[in-house]
């Protein structure tokens, strides 16, 4: 009889569980070390929402694109996709997303700067999530063995440059390691003040184009910049600066936790400082991220549902709280407090340095026709300048032509 009853029970519960639905959302790269946050995500939702059952999937950011178009492909897309807003542009163009239906009270939870990053063609192909203004990470140590103050770090990009050259020559250690790689150039010439697209034309191989392009591959070519800049970016240079072995740091603050779970040693030593700013643009590029609706939804609105949850004001204050670092998107979360405390460890000095850099921040991503095809065309032409291929002039007329004829 007792068996009876345990199958029954058995049988029950596996049923419970079959007419559960079922869903996904994947972020970027946020394992392991906001894996508590996350799941607490998934608790939470499941208590609200008992006849769901919810599964968390973290993806590496190279990795992503390519993921959730197969995913896409084979009619199995997750409910919801953190994607930042240069890869949101790619996958709109590509048909691999849907857009959300937002009431106008939706709407107003968020700053419309941020909604509006994720619109495209007067759809709304996304909520936004979380973002944070750079800054420099530097280890003071190394400030001193190369003669710096490490009291007063630069403050802009041509400061910065001639300090990273500083370190070299007198510690053999480098300076810092740009965000050069991919077409991170687009922002850096706005952040210069340059224009990228007038009108309906690409228009950035002009002389002061040029010139900001030369004095990156002047430095790769002398050595002032690790080898593998172009090709692995932002984690080489986490790398690197962890192992003690990089003076300065670009980063998004949130991820000065990682150097404090890698070296300890080093996050002893390490300052924030503002992200040195390019004076003629006066502006931070400062990427959004945010959670989009792949196309081929089963249920959208229960898709749509999760979304506005995992970026509602409690649970990006709840966010911003266990990154540190990281600033909401909603009206309601940015006002609080936690974001004006200080303290004198290098987390919460990031925290507090990017609070003061929001007015500067600006997601400078730019909607473009073909961006998949014409960012590729960026991307090798710039690699093909750097080593030494092609100059710097032939490389952006050859990009500048290549996109005109798309645009």
């Amino acid at each position: 009889m007792k068996k009876m009853l345990l199958t029954a029970a058995l049988i029950a519960a596996s049923t419970a569980s079959a007419q559960k639905t079922q869903l996904e959302f994947w972020t970027i790269s946020l394992a392991p070390l906001f894996n508590d946050e996350m799941n607490r995500l998934v608790a939470q939702y499941e208590k609200e929402n008992p006849n769901v059952e919810l599964k968390w999937v973290d993806v590496p950011a190279n990795a992503m694109e390519q993921k959730l178009l197969a995913a896409v492909a084979a009619g199995r897309p997750p409910a919801a996709v953190n994607l930042s807003s240069d890869m949101a542009v790619k996958l709109v163009q590509q048909g691999a997303l849907e857009p959300l239906t937002l009431s106008a009270a939706q709407q107003k939870l968020y700053f419309p700067n941020t909604l509006k990053t994720f619109t495209f063609d007067g759809k709304v192909m996304g909520v936004p999530w979380y973002w944070s203004p750079k800054v420099v990470a530097y280890n003071t140590e190394i400030f001193r063995k190369a003669g710096l103050d490490p009291n007063s770090p630069p403050r802009t990009i041509q400061t910065m440059i001639a300090a990273a050259k500083q370190i070299k020559d007198k510690t053999g250690m480098y300076g810092f390691m740009p965000n050069i790689n991919g077409i991170n150039f687009i922002y850096l010439f706005q952040e210069a003040g340059l224009p990228v697209i007038k009108g309906d034309k690409a228009v950035f191989n002009s002389p002061e184009h040029v010139k900001l392009v030369q004095s990156y591959v002047d430095l790769y070519k002398k050595g002032y910049i690790p080898e593998d800049t172009m090709r692995r970016g932002y984690a080489a240079a986490t790398e690197l600066y962890s192992a003690g072995k990089l003076a300065m740091l670009i980063t998004g603050p949130q991820f000065i936790l990682r150097v404090e779970n890698d070296n300890k040693d080093v996050y002893a030593k390490t300052k924030v400082a503002p992200y040195p700013i390019n004076i003629a643009g006066n502006v931070i590029h400062t990427g959004l991220m945010g959670f989009t609706l792949p196309k081929g939804q089963r249920d959208k609105a229960a898709a749509q549902k999760l979304a506005l949850f995992l970026t509602n004001d409690v649970n990006q204050l709840a966010f911003s709280r266990v990154t540190k670092t990281t600033f909401p998107s909603t009206v309601k979360a940015s006002s609080d407090k936690f974001f004006k405390q200080g303290g004198g460890d290098a987390v919460s000095q990031g925290r507090l340095v990017a609070s003061t850099e929001l007015k500067k921040a600006k997601d400078l991503t730019l909607v473009y026709p073909d961006a998949s095809k014409l960012n590729k065309v960026f991307k090798d032409n710039i690699e093909a300048a750097m080593a030494g291929q092609k100059t710097v002039k032939a490389a952006l007329d050859d990009i500048v032509r290549a996109w005109n004829t798309s645009l």
